[in-house]
């Protein structure tokens, strides 16, 4: 436990400072990548610590939330050099840091067992994938938001300033979001495949939310595609998506392992 402890709190600090040093802009991206990959690294070894088992991955709400969490920052710190997205730090550097905090002081439990079937253990990894890019997602439609309030207000301080044009967040926000709707597809028909008793393993509810929110991120993109869609209708889209998708993972959780105390 002490090592845990002692990996969760270098992870942390270095999370914290990459997200001051790009709030601050003190220092130049080659910094920010390295100590976010130093981040990451730290904090997979906490997720290696917490998650595996003796009797199998432990998938507890908060080891769930802090593995979605490096997953989104790692695919943030391989965007980085590609695209403009290193704004993306200031809100998933510190969200990272604090599920780490939650994992490492508030341990929960459910366990996967390691005779798992493979499907199985595909699907749950294709979620996660999925629902990790399309947080990127939403938190990009925030900073679009932002952007698109402070262009009508006519208040373009520093901020605008440190943002990408208007034209190149919505590309990016619609591409993040085109994949990780191919990968929640995959996800669903993973599921439908593999999980051979729905009932019983209490997931009519999270089934029902997982396929609502692909139908809204379907209409999105169907929108995009077909009516040019964007601006204030692509945010309210994008961030009902979200909601839903996370409604349909971690409410369930936290119905289940909190409150019903009861893994599924």
């Amino acid at each position: 436990m002490e090592t845990v402890n002692l990996l969760a709190v270098i992870a942390i600090f270095f999370y914290i400072l990459a997200s001051f040093i790009k709030i601050y802009q003190v220092a130049y991206k080659n910094v920010l990548l390295l100590l976010g990959g130093l981040a990451v690294i730290f904090h997979a070894l906490v997720l290696q610590q917490s998650m595996i088992t003796p009797l199998g991955l432990n998938l507890g709400i908060f080891n769930a939330a802090s593995m979605m969490a490096w997953v989104i920052a790692l695919l943030l710190l391989l965007s980085i050099p590609r695209q403009p997205v290193a704004n993306l730090v200031v809100i998933v550097f510190p969200i990272a840091a604090f599920t780490i905090g939650l994992e490492s002081y508030f341990p929960t439990e459910r366990i996967l067992s390691s005779d798992t079937q493979f499907g199985v253990t595909v699907h749950v990894l294709l979620s996660v994938i999925a629902y990790s890019l399309l947080t990127i997602s939403a938190i990009q439609a925030l900073f679009l938001a932002l952007q698109d309030y402070l262009l009508h207000h006519k208040h373009p301080g520093w901020v605008l300033q440190k943002l990408p044009p208007l034209q190149v967040m919505e590309t990016l926000l619609f591409q993040m979001i085109g994949i990780g709707f191919i990968l929640l597809s995959l996800s669903l028909l993973s599921g439908i495949f593999f999980l051979q008793d729905i009932l019983a393993q209490h997931l009519v509810h999270k089934t029902f939310l997982s396929i609502s929110a692909w139908v809204v991120f379907a209409i999105l993109l169907w929108g995009h595609w077909r009516y040019g869609w964007r601006g204030k209708v692509a945010i309210r889209w994008t961030i009902s998506g979200f909601v839903v998708l996370m409604l349909a993972y971690f409410g369930s959780k936290m119905v289940l392992e909190l409150i019903l105390n009861n893994g599924y």
